[in-house]
Formats: structure tokens, C-alpha cells, sequence
């Protein structure tokens, strides 16, 4: 029986216009019916998902995390398996799933059929693949303009970042983990993560999975905001909590307050605000894998 493949492509990302009529090529090569609607100016792709999803056996994205995050809520409302042709500026999810990073690569995956159930983070009702933020990243989240990560993509991330991180300063957070446990912190940035990878390759915590059934939480809590710049390395291994400044923690849930409403960041979008309660849909989607 023919498959037929819904293709939603992110017109302001980066890459995704490079590329999608070759991974379309792969997919027709295969057998696959592929609908590819236009672009409707101000239609989400949660919306266009509900509008062809009926008819439909599986959604292919091409486009960056932000994208796939925008279409998270229906393809968890309508059961559809999902595809990834990466096409943003990071691409985490992709690098999560060890999915390549060219779209007839990835389109080849998807041909191949092969699919696994992956966990699904949600911060106050709405859910995130990779990390979810508040402090510097969700700052780093609110000055990237559309336009500068078109086009200037990892120098726009690197400009940007090194001046949210020269006005960085420690903001007061209390966080509730899953056993009702309390604490107090004056931190740079708390990020929660549901899968591997964030950031452009930066690793949530060593042995995070996205399919580990477990949420991976940590708070920066440095005094000399200078020091953050020599941690690079340990971020990119994942190993940041070694070090004593750096309070790490996992579970299914929590609940971060704040003083004063601070703007949370999920998957490189501003989606809502703390008080911020962190929980967890396990397998919640299918993806297609190498």
C-alpha cells in the first residue's frame, strides 16, 4: 500500500528552502505520495497539520527545531509519525536522533520506514523536544531576529550570545523537583532538558536520552559570570555538572517560581512564562530513525 507524506516547509528558515525538492525526489523515488500545500501567510503548522492530517500517514518537517516545536501539537493530537529534513541554523533534534544533517540523507532515513517512540518535554501545557529555558538562553531566545539567524545563521548565535553574556546577571528562582523537595537558588540560567542535544551540539547532561523517560535539570549558579566561557568544552561533553557551580538534577517534574514572571524558552522560541511547570509526555512521538 502507497504511504503518502505531508511536506511542511519553514519558508524563513535558513536552509530549508536548499534541498527540499531533492528530498522530495527521494521520497517519490520510493513510492511515496508526497502533498506539499502552499504557504499560507499567518497558518501555523499545527493548523495546516489539522487541515491534511486526516489524509495523511506521516508529516515530514524541513526546518530547524523551531519549526519541529510549532509542530508538535498536532502531530501529538493526530498520532502522525514524524519525518525530519534538517534545514535550521542548530538542528538538535536531528543531532539527538543521529539523523544526517543533508536533506536527501535524511530523506533516505525516512524512505527506510524505520520509526521509535520518543519522550516529549512540556513546560505549563506546552511541549518542547531538546531543552526548555529561562535567564540568558531565553534573552539569547528574544534578540535573535528571524532575519539576522537567516541570514548570518552560527555568527548571529555567537554575536548575539557574547552580549547577553556581558549583561548577565543572577535573577532568584525557587525549584520544586518531582519529590516535593525545595530550593532556593540565585542563578544565570536553568534549563531543563528532555532530550540530548541543544544549543547548536551542546549536550543537556553525559547520559541524556531522549527516550530515557526522565527530565535532566541544571542551574548555573556562578558568582563570576567571566568563568562561563571556560566551560565550553565540559557543555559540549555534557559534563558541566562537575563542576560546583553548577547544581544538576532529574526527575519527571518540576516546577520553577520567580519574583517576577521571567520569559521561558523552549526549543529557540519564547513560549511562556514562570511560574513554569515542567513535565513529561513518554513516547509521546514517532519519529523516523537511521
Amino acid at each position: 500500500m502507497d504511504r503518502r507524506a505531508l511536506i511542511l516547509a519553514n519558508p524563513h528558515s535558513r536552509s530549508a528552502g536548499n534541498g527540499v525538492d531533492g528530498a522530495v525526489a527521494e521520497l517519490h523515488r520510493a513510492g511515496i505520495d508526497v502533498v506539499r500545500p502552499a504557504w499560507r501567510e499567518g497558518e501555523t503548522f499545527a493548523a495546516t497539520i489539522g487541515r491534511y492530517g486526516h489524509g495523511v500517514d506521516f508529516v515530514v518537517i524541513a526546518g530547524g527545531d523551531g519549526s519541529l516545536n510549532a509542530a508538535a501539537p498536532a502531530l501529538i493530537e493526530h498520532g502522525l509519525p514524524l519525518g525530519i529534513l534538517p534545514g535550521g541554523t542548530a538542528n538538535d533534534l536531528a543531532r539527538t536522533l543521529g539523523l544526517p544533517l543533508d536533506m536527501p540523507g535524511a530523506a533516505r532515513v525516512i524512505v527506510s520506514g524505520r520509526t521509535k517512540a520518543i519522550d516529549v518535554g512540556d513546560v505549563n501545557g506546552k511541549p518542547f523536544f531538546n531543552v526548555a529555558s529561562l535567564g540568558m538562553s531565553a534573552k539569547l531566545a528574544d534578540r535573535l531576529s528571524r532575519e539576522s539567524k537567516r541570514r548570518w545563521g552560527r555568527l548571529a548565535y555567537a554575536l548575539t550570545a557574547t552580549e547577553v553574556l556581558i549583561e548577565a546577571r543572577r535573577f532568584g528562582a525557587v525549584i520544586r523537583s518531582d519529590d516535593g523537595t525545595e530550593f532556593a537558588v540565585r542563578s544565570l540560567q536553568i534549563a531543563v532538558g528532555n532530550g540530548r542535544h541543544y544549543g547548536g551540539g551542546m549536550i543537556v547532561e553525559a547520559s541524556a536520552k531522549i527516550d530515557d523517560g526522565r527530565l535532566d535539570l541544571y542551574s548555573l549558579e556562578f558568582r563570576d559570570v567571566w568563568k562561563l566561557p571556560f566551560m565550553a568544552l565540559a557543555f559540549r561533553q555534557g559534563r558541566h555538572g562537575l563542576n560546583d557551580d553548577v547544581r544538576t538534577m532529574c526527575g519527571r517534574r518540576f516546577e520553577i517560581r520567580t519574583r517576577r514572571p521571567m520569559p521561558v524558552n523552549a526549543d529557540g522560541e519564547i513560549i511562556t512564562q514562570t511560574p513554569a511547570v515542567f513535565s513529561l509526555r513518554p513516547g509521546a512521538i514517532k519519529v523516523f530513525v537511521p
